[in-house]
């Protein structure tokens, strides 16, 4: 907190306080005047965490905390760029594209170019793109190793057109343009270096390319850099992130002093124990073994059920109990999950057991149609550039303005490099416009025009109540059912919002509000007040924490996912930190690290996913810990330690290939069992299948039982 200057590189481990060092060290900046407030940046990940630290500051410094620059990579980027854009070619006006604007972008795209969106998918397409741009690629930059590279590269180059012609960034050209801005405009450069005398950034273990090569511009000349962050808990490989950048800050800065955080205030000794011994053969991570004053506490219970649905049934099982016992809430339970189709089951049966639950991660209040549809009137109205908006707002309501007219005017804007407001004016000189169409444009235009002529005037709220009004939306979604009705409410609800913005001017509340729109996150509108069960999967729960916490699906294919096991298998000389091996490990500790009192760690026999059953092994991480620390629910199965070879037959069943040797059938009906959890039974069925023998056992005490007789341990 009171290192002077230079760089300073602080590994924060899990609950170890990060956010609380962060801010005392920018309270002590502040409060020793080593820096005044607005010469400060400290940069995050979600809103969310912005907000937070903002306000710990606040309650530690007072108002100067208002003057500070505290944001995420992406806000702090639009702000800079708004004031730079002319320096760039870009409008101080961009819009900010997100997701589903991307998509439709790359849809016209690919129309223009004639290609089969089938043949070259919009989601992959994005994603290259997206990586690309992580990496500060241009389109010229793009690696011409195949023909698909060709087509990526010729769809990138159109949509960075497509981009440029609706005067629009989407979220990654947001850090690339600010890193073009300092690479190519020195007097820019130095003036936000002045600007920023000290630069903080917190999770600079997610960092990517972009992102790392943006926080050393700025920090090159002054070098008074803190970076805050956990190698062992960098899990966005897929969006960029490279945890070498942490664990290389000394290479960059040699003189960084480094500080570690070990002390854990969130979970029990015994949680932290069994979560060291899944992360600690983790290739080059820099070594920290938690501890806290929460001595012992509740052993990490393991078990196997039979299927997914035992597996939901017995959390169910479990929450109501401890509900019962310990006098918890519901918001006191997390199920974490590896992959969104695993929630199906949980859903079902908590719905059934009228046990609530919030889906964190399903549609998102962000993607619902109506809010889409006002937000893209706000954004038509802010930058008339904007197609992608134009064209979600032409038919919002009906107005008898079909596809093929929308064409030709797109058309003509490109050709023309023309706004689509202005060809309203006089759409009869459009080529291929037809002739009906003329006056719902015209009409359509004169109503667009009485927006823009009080959007300087309204404050974000009134003007969004008055593109309702005007645009007769209201009545367009009161179609006389509760789905109409529920529209209306989430229109309310980004009412609310738009008022968060009303008290500054007229203009800057609209730019503000459509930026945080852009960039909101589900994480951020994560209520952690809210009442239920939470459902999340595990890249979106760090950052939260909960008392009790399920951490469901523990296989082999799913944690590790199947892309590590096929990643391994063809690379198995390959030990490095930035494997997905590597990755899935860390997400595993990410996962066991959110409880504070309980962890269960559950798998199944056998598991129905995507469309088809299949025999299920025990994830390798799940072995990893040893059985003193784990112990069985009441009524459940243990996880028995694995046979020798479990890992090569579940690769051989994942191909279809048969294995090496069938299985043995063991028992037979009839057959008195033991077994450590439910004690004696009667074995009722025995059926071999391809990889194992699976039991049906009556127990004495706890009833009827499907096991399997190569993992259970059972004695005759």
């Amino acid at each position: 907190m009171t290192h002077g200057e230079g760089p300073l590189l602080i590994f924060a481990g899990a609950g170890s306080g990060k956010t609380r060092v962060l801010t005392a060290r920018i309270a002590y900046l502040i409060a020793t005047r080593r820096v005044w407030p607005d010469r400060l940046l400290a940069v995050t990940f979600t809103n969310k965490a912005a907000r937070e630290m903002r306000s710990r500051v606040g309650a530690l410094v007072g108002e100067a905390a208002d003057k500070m620059w505290v944001g995420t990579f992406h806000a702090t980027a639009v702000k800079v760029l708004r004031r730079e854009a002319a320096r760039i070619g870009i409008v101080p006006s961009f819009v900010i594209f997100d997701e589903d604007d991307t998509r439709a972008a790359l849809k016209r795209v690919l129309d223009e170019l004639k290609l089969d969106p089938k043949r070259y998918p919009i989601p992959g397409l994005s994603n290259a793109i997206s990586q690309a741009k992580n990496e500060l690629k241009r389109p010229e930059d793009y690696p011409n190793r195949s023909y698909h590279d060709e087509i990526v590269r010729r769809v990138y180059e159109s949509y960075q057109e497509l981009l440029r012609r609706s005067g629009g960034l989407d979220f990654d050209d947001l850090i690339m343009k600010l890193v073009e801005l300092f690479n190519t405009d020195e007097e820019a450069l130095a003036k936000w270096r002045d600007r920023f005398r000290h630069v903080l950034v917190d999770e600079y273990q997610d960092t990517n390319r972009a992102q790392y090569v943006l926080v050393n511009l700025l920090a090159q000349e002054h070098r008074n850099v803190v970076v805050v962050g956990d190698d062992d808990q960098s899990i966005y490989r897929f969006r960029g992130a490279d945890v070498r950048n942490i664990l290389d800050f000394r290479k960059d800065y040699p003189d960084a002093h480094v500080v570690r955080l070990e002390q854990n205030y969130r979970s029990s000794q015994a949680i932290l124990d069994a979560a060291y011994q899944v992360i600690r053969t983790n290739p080059e991570r820099a070594e920290k073994k938690l501890w806290t004053n929460r001595a012992g506490g509740e052993r990490v219970m393991a078990t196997q059920a039979y299927n997914e649905i035992e597996e939901a049934e017995f959390v169910a099982d479990e929450i109501e109990r401890l509900r019962k016992t310990e006098q918890r809430g519901y918001s006191d339970f997390a199920i974490l999950y590896r992959t969104n189709a695993q929630s199906r089951s949980f859903e079902d049966v908590l719905a059934r057991r009228r046990i609530p639950y919030r889906l964190v991660g399903g549609v998102r209040f962000w993607e619902r149609r109506e809010v889409k549809d006002v937000v893209a009137y706000l954004r038509f109205c802010f930058n008339p550039k904007d197609a992608i908006s134009f064209g979600r707002i032409v038919s919002v309501p009906s107005r008898k303005i079909g596809s093929v007219t929308v064409d030709a005017l797109s058309a003509f804007s490109r050709e023309s490099d023309s706004d689509l407001l202005s060809l309203l004016a006089d759409p009869a000189r459009v080529p291929g416009l037809p002739r009906p169409a003329i006056e719902p444009l015209k009409k359509f235009r004169a109503q667009l025009e009485s927006l823009r002529a009080v959007m300087g005037v309204l404050r974000p709220s009134e003007l969004l109540d008055h593109v309702v009004e005007v645009m007769g939306l209201r009545q367009h979604y009161l179609d006389g059912t509760p789905q109409g009705e529920a529209r209306i409410e989430n229109i309310n609800e980004l009412r609310g919002l738009a008022e968060s913005f009303d008290d500054r001017e007229p203009a800057q509340g609209l730019e503000d509000f459509l930026a945080e729109v852009a960039l909101v996150s589900d994480v951020d509108a994560y209520d952690e007040n809210g009442e239920g069960v939470t459902l999340i999967t595990l890249h979106m729960v760090k950052g939260l924490e909960f008392p009790v916490v399920f951490m469901v699906g523990m296989e082999e294919g799913l944690l590790p996912h199947q892309r590590a096991l096929e990643e391994h298998d063809e690379n198995p000389s390959v030990v490095s930190a930035t494997t997905e091996m590597a990755e899935e490990r860390r997400l595993c500790y990410v996962g066991m690290t959110r409880a504070k009192d309980r962890l269960y760690l559950s798998c199944a026999f056998r598991r129905h996913l995507y469309g088809r059953s299949q025999p299920a092994f025990p994830s390798r991480f799940l072995t990893e810990i040893p059985q003193s620390m784990l112990a069985a629910p009441r009524g459940s199965a243990p996880v028995a330690p694995p046979r020798q070879g479990y890992r090569e037959r579940y690769q051989e069943r994942q191909v279809q290939a048969a294995p090496a040797a069938p299985p043995v059938q063991r028992f037979s009906s009839g057959d008195r069992v033991s077994h450590p959890a439910f004690g004696s039974g009667t074995v009722v069925k025995s059926t071999l299948t391809r990889t194992d023998e699976e039991l049906v056992i009556k127990f004495d005490k706890v009833g009827l039982k499907i096991l399997s007789g190569m993992l259970a341990p059972l004695t005759k």
